[in-house]
This record gives structure tokens, sequence and C-alpha cells, in this order.
């Protein structure tokens, strides 16, 4: 509303601008109310600096850019291909991965600890993976493009790279980190998991920018990620965290903390957290190439997403869905869109409405939710729950509100056991989240 009335005073005379902004950062700070303190530094999501290892079958060692790409088109199944410490710089083309491994014999990229093997990239697509097994870890990859329009992706996963892994990995400064989508079949059953994805600047394109843009793959997990400050700063302004459309079926995203603004703050624009089905896509784009819904059977489970000008968790034509136990905290809440969406919400803790429009179903088997009428009074019911959600101190103020018994078994954001009456929301106590690296 402040947007759409500043909107409307803009270009008139100077006492209806004055008084159009001033509305506008009147509702943002009733409805957002953030500290301008710095905030504490993530450090127990995403990547880690010492990951356990797996044995490796036979290891090929690189020192040079050249010795990379030459490795991996030369790649047998089993092989280990092992970065030595160092910046790795790459222009040009993608680094085009089209040897297959197999499922006793994966074809890893890696270095043997984190941390310690820097890629740049100063070109549109970094890895373009087009063949299945392939896993990558521990890598830190950069955009360096003085344009980002640019710097896409580093990782662009097509046709018949199913089970492709991405994990342990921290990539900076792309438009979509993280690209999947069909070229003649689809890349199914992939893995990217425990990766601090992020940007360091406003991406100053008007491409689309979707951290984990998935399009037309089933059987996908995204878990235990951090994804952090996507901000698309030219065209429509509308970024995601993560989405998976196209019509595929059975994508997950579990335990991820996802924050949309977090150190870059205050930039105009619509940054939703994740979704099933996105902003919807072009029919001969979908897996069926109809697109009748953008996802079936997605999941959308003890994610902890906050900071977000627009919504937290956005459902498009998403059939089937199942939303349980993520933590919302000044985000625009939950928006079920469109009559072929319909899904299950369960345990959700959510600092804001939850919402549905265009005739979508809604279940809700016991939520807790902030009712978009306190908002403009400045209430926040939910966020209050915790310490300091300005500084992201998420301790409980008091004790939390808990379920009946709900019979969820899988653990919480912070890899607790949940007991038989949990919390609403991601976790139970989110210092076991701080001790966990």
């Amino acid at each position: 509303m402040g947007a759409y009335l500043e909107g409307l005073s803009d270009g008139r005379i100077p006492p209806v601008v004055f008084v159009g902004q001033r509305v506008n950062a009147l509702f943002t700070w009733l409805d957002r109310g953030r500290s301008g303190g710095a905030l504490p530094i993530v450090v127990w999501a995403g990547a880690v600096a010492e990951p356990q290892q797996e044995p490796a079958i036979s290891t090929v060692l690189v020192g040079t850019p050249e010795q990379l790409i030459g490795a991996i088109q030369q790649a047998r199944p089993g092989d280990v291909i092992s970065l030595l410490p160092g910046t790795y710089h790459f222009a040009g083309g993608s680094i085009s991965v089209t040897r297959p491994g197999r499922e006793d014999a994966p074809i890893t990229v890696r270095a043997a600890r984190a941390g310690t093997v820097f890629l740049e990239f100063d070109i549109l697509e970094g890895f373009h993976v087009s063949a299945p097994w392939w896993i990558f870890e521990n890598l830190h990859i950069r955009g360096v493009c003085s344009n980002h329009s640019d710097c896409e992706h580093a990782f662009h996963v097509v046709g018949e790279a199913t089970h492709f892994v991405a994990r342990n990995n921290t990539l900076v400064d792309f438009n979509a980190h993280f690209k999947i989508n069909g070229e003649g079949a689809q890349p199914d059953n992939g893995i990217v998991a425990n990766n601090t994805i992020v940007n360091n600047s406003v991406r100053r394109t008007a491409n689309p920018v979707t951290s984990i843009d998935l399009v037309g793959a089933s059987n996908w997990v995204i878990r235990g990620n951090l994804i952090r400050d996507f901000i698309k700063g030219e065209g429509d302004r509308t970024s995601y965290g993560g989405f998976a459309k196209g019509a595929g079926s059975g994508n997950r995203f579990v335990g991820n903390t996802v924050l949309c603004e977090y150190t870059l703050r205050d930039v105009p624009g619509r940054r939703v957290g994740l979704s099933l089905g996105g902003g919807g896509t072009n029919a001969a784009s979908c897996r069926d190439e109809r697109c009748i819904v953008e996802q079936e059977r997605g999941v959308l489970e003890s994610n902890l997403i906050a900071y977000c000008s627009d919504n937290g968790i956005y459902l498009n034509r998403a059939s089937q869905s199942l939303v349980r136990h993520n933590s919302l905290i000044d985000t625009a809440g939950i928006l079920l869109s469109f009559s072929e969406t319909s899904a299950d919400l369960d345990g959700n803790l959510v600092d804001g409405p939850i919402s549905v429009r265009g005739d979508g179903i809604l279940r809700d088997n016991g939520n807790m939710s902030t009712h978009v009428g306190w908002l403009y009074l400045g209430r926040h019911p939910v966020r209050d729950l915790f310490t300091d959600v300005g500084m992201f101190d998420l301790s409980w103020r008091s004790p939390p509100p808990r379920r009946e018994k709900s019979g969820v078994e899988v653990a919480d954001l912070c890899a607790e056991s949940r007991p038989a009456t949990p919390v609403f929301g991601a976790f139970e106590n989110f210092q076991a989240c701080l001790g966990k690296h």
C-alpha cells in the first residue's frame, strides 16, 4: 500500500510527492521495523571449512585452469579431480561437463579442504553440466564480470545431467547461481546441499535473478543451504531465493536459511523467499509442454525465511504441496495463487498473513500467523516471540507456543529431534543452530 500511494504521488506537485513518500516510509516502518545496526555474520548455515571427505578411487591432481578443463574432458567414472590450493581464473566459454559417471562410480571435482581453492568466473556460465553422476564440493566460486548480465550461473545443469550433486560450496555474485532445466531430457534427482549462496551487491541486470532456478526437473533435494541477498536492481526488480517450476514434481526445499535482504537493505523491488511455481513458465519450457500445473507434490519444510519485501513462500499453480514447519519472519507471509494450487500447511510460524487468491485450496492443519490488519498498527505478535528480530537474535523471549501431537519425525532446522509436541516453525531452540559449526 505504501509503495502504491507513493507511486500515485510521483510526478505531482512537491507537497503531494512529500506526503506520498512519508506515508510509504511510515507503512514500511510499521511493517518491517528493522534495526539499522550491523547484523551478525551467519556461520552456522551453508558451507563449512572442514567437511568430511569420502575416499577417492582415482585422484587426479590439477593446478591450473587448463589442467582442470583437460581433466574434466578426459574424466572416467570414479575419478576424483582434486584442485591444488590457489586461485583459478576462467574467461571465454563455459566449462563443459559431458563425460558420464556411474551410480557406483560418480565423478567428483573438489578441493581437498574448503576455503583453499578459489575459482573466478568471468564467463556467462561456469560449469555447464550435461552428463550424469557428477559431484562438486568444497569449491569457492565467484563471478567477477564487470557487467552483471555476463555472469549468469556458477552451474548450469541440463538434459542428461541426472544425479548431480553440489555440496559444501560457496558461490558468490551470480544472477542465478544454480540454473537447472531441460535440454532434450530432464536432469532429475539432483542434490544441492549445505552451500553458501550469496551476492555482495545488488545485481545490476534486468535478467532473472533467482539463486536456485529449477525449471522442469523433478525429485531434486535443496537442503541446508544459506541463501542471502538476491536483489535484482533493474527491469521488474522481482527476485527469488529459489523456486521450482515448469511442471516438475517431487522437488523438496528442506532446512534452508533464506535471508532476502540481510546485508543489502532499503532497495526498491520485490524479494520472494522460496516458491513452488515462481512467476510461471512459458509452455515450451515446461516438462509436459503445457504446464497445467507448475509443480506437483512439492515440499517446503523446516526452512527459515526472513527479511523479504514480498512473500516468504509463494505457491503458484502448485498442486498437492506440503508446507510444513517453516519460520517466516519479516516477510509478506504465505500466498497461494490460482485454482490449480492445493496445499497442506502444517505447523508453520508466520510473521505475516496466510492468504489465498484465485480459488486455491488451503488445508490448515494448525499454523500461527498474523492478520494483516495488525501490521497497519505496527503489531507483530509472532515477531515478538523472539528476543530481537531486527538483530537476528531468534532466541525465544518466553516459552514458545507448542502444537498438539503432530507426528512430525524429521529433524528441525538445527538438526535437533522434534518432541511429540513441537513448537511451531523451523526450530525448537535457535541456540542449537548456533552451535552446529
